[in-house]
């Protein structure tokens, strides 16, 4: 679960971004808001197919807001499948 997080850091940092991803990545999707497991920096344990999670970085502008983008993933044996089927261009 770590390595997930760390995965979205390293690409926000690709974009400059890092240090306004103030908050941990995701966490499991079920029967209550939010459910273990837990995606962030600090998570241990593993990720099991199966396992529903959500995946929403978001960064954040002092004086501003912020965005956020959550996804539904699940965890498959080799890998995961997004559920989520929102467009990902922007629209004006």
């Amino acid at each position: 679960m770590k390595a997930v997080d760390a995965e979205a850091r390293r690409r926000l940092r690709q974009g400059g971004m890092e240090r306004r991803f103030t908050h941990g990545l995701g966490h499991g999707l079920g029967l209550q808001v939010h459910e273990a497991p837990s995606l962030s920096a600090r998570s241990t344990g593993s990720l099991k197919p199966g396992m529903v999670v959500t995946v929403e970085p978001g960064v954040y502008f002092k004086n501003w807001g912020g965005v956020r983008i959550e996804d539904d993933v699940l965890v498959t044996t080799d890998g995961n499948r997004i559920l989520s089927s929102l467009p990902r261009g922007l629209t004006i």
